[in-house]
C-alpha cells in the first residue's frame, strides 16, 4: 500500500479510498460491514460518504450510507483509526427531500447538514467535509462545455466568501477537520484558494472529481492546479461504473450490476466509450493484464492523484480492485494508452 500526502496537512492517506455509495441500496448493512472490515484489514482507513447517499438518491434511503458507517463505528469503536470524508448536497441534483430542497451552501444550511451527518455517523467530527457539487450552473456531472445558456441563466448562488467562512468556522468548532471540493472546475477551485489566502480562511485540501481512462478532463487545467497549489485529486468512478472491468463488453448486462439496475447510469454507454473500452481491453490482454489492472494502474501512476475511490457491491470485487493497485504499468503500456486516447479523447466526460 502506498501513502500520499493530503495537501500540506502533514497527513498521509492510503492510495485507495473505500467508496460507500452502494451501502443502503445495493448493499445491506451486513454486506457493508463485511467490506468495511476487509478494507480496514488491508490498510484502507480512508472512507468516503455523503449525506445524499446511497445512489440513486431517494427519500426512503437518504442518509442510510452514513447511518451504516455510524453503526459500524458504534459497534467497533475504532473512530480514531479512520479518516472519514462526507459531503453536503448542492441544489437540485440531490432531490427535494433533502432539507426540503434548500440545499444551499449558506452558513445555516452547512451547519444543519453537518448536524445530520454527525448524528448519522455517530461521531463528533468529520475528517474531510466536501461541497458535493457547485451551487452554480457549470460543467459537471457529464457536461463538458460552459456556454451561453449557463452564462445567461445563472442561478442565484451563495457568495463563495460566506460558504468558505462557514466552513472555516466549523473547523474552529472542531466539527470538521479539513475541507474539499467535488465536481469542481478550475475557476471554482482557484476562486476558493484565492479567497482563503485573501481573507485568512481555511484552504481546501482536495478535489473529488471523476477520473478514468474514458474521462481524463481533470488533466485539462485541474492537474496544473494540483501541482502548483498542492491540492490533490480524489479520483472517483475510476472504473467508469464498471465498464472498465470489461463486464459490459459486447453488450453484456450482468444481473444486479448498477448499470443493469438503474437506467440513469448511462454516462459510459455511448458508442465512443464502448469503442475506447474495447481498445483498452485489447491493450490489457496484449500485456497479460486485466482491464481492471490497466484502469486502476493508470490512475495510480498520475502525480496529481492523492487517492483513488473504489466501490464494490461484493467482497470479490473489492479484493480484485485492491489487488489491482499492485500493478505497475510499463512505458509501453502507457504509450498504448496514449495512442488510444489520442484517437478518442474523453468519450465520457
Amino acid at each position: 500500500m502506498q501513502f500520499n500526502p493530503l495537501a500540506n496537512t502533514g497527513i498521509m492517506l492510503p492510495e485507495i479510498c473505500l467508496g460507500s455509495m452502494t451501502f443502503g441500496e445495493q448493499n445491506n448493512q451486513a454486506q457493508a460491514f463485511e467490506q468495511l472490515e476487509y478494507a480496514l484489514a488491508q490498510g484502507l482507513y480512508f472512507w468516503d460518504t455523503a449525506e445524499m447517499y446511497p445512489v440513486p438518491p431517494k427519500i426512503e434511503t437518504q442518509g442510510a450510507t452514513e447511518s451504516i458507517l455510524g453503526n459500524w463505528i458504534a459497534k467497533r469503536g475504532q473512530r480514531e483509526q479512520l479518516f472519514i470524508a462526507s459531503k453536503i448536497a448542492g441544489p437540485s441534483q440531490g432531490g427535494s427531500h433533502i432539507r426540503a430542497g434548500q440545499t444551499r451552501f449558506t452558513a445555516d444550511e452547512i451547519s444543519t447538514a453537518i448536524d445530520g451527518s454527525l448524528q448519522r455517523l455517530q461521531s463528533d467530527y468529520i475528517d474531510l467535509y466536501q461541497l458535493h457539487w457547485p451551487q452554480r450552473a457549470t460543467n459537471f456531472f457529464g457536461k463538458l462545455g460552459y456556454g451561453n445558456t449557463e452564462a445567461q441563466h445563472e442561478q442565484e448562488i451563495t457568495a463563495l466568501e460566506e460558504t468558505l467562512t462557514a466552513l472555516s468556522d466549523e473547523i474552529k468548532k472542531g466539527r470538521i477537520r479539513y475541507i474539499g471540493l467535488s465536481n469542481e472546475t478550475p475557476w471554482g477551485t482557484m476562486k476558493f484558494l484565492h479567497l482563503a489566502e485573501k481573507l485568512g480562511l481555511e484552504k481546501l485540501v482536495s478535489v473529488q472529481n471523476p477520473y478514468n481512462l474514458l474521462n481524463r478532463t481533470y488533466e485539462i487545467g485541474m492537474s496544473e492546479i494540483a501541482q502548483h497549489e498542492q491540492v490533490g485529486l480524489l479520483a472517483y468512478s475510476p472504473l467508469a461504473f464498471g465498464y472498465l472491468t470489461g463486464k459490459f463488453r459486447h453488450g453484456a448486462r450482468p444481473e444486479n450490476a448498477r448499470v443493469s439496475l438503474f437506467s440513469r447510469f448511462s454516462r459510459y454507454s455511448n458508442p465512443q466509450s464502448e469503442w475506447a473500452t474495447e481498445q483498452y481491453a485489447q491493450l490489457a490482454e496484449q500485456h497479460d493484464l486485466t482491464l481492471t489492472q490497466l484502469a486502476l494502474g493508470f490512475i495510480k501512476q498520475q502525480f496529481f492523484v492523492t487517492s483513488t475511490i473504489i466501490g464494490a457491491t461484493n467482497l470479490a470485487q473489492l479484493k480484485e480492485n485492491i489487488d489491482a493497485f499492485e500493478t505497475h504499468l510499463s512505458s509501453d503500456v502507457l504509450q498504448g494508452i496514449e495512442d488510444i486516447h489520442q484517437q478518442q479523447p474523453n468519450p465520457a466526460p
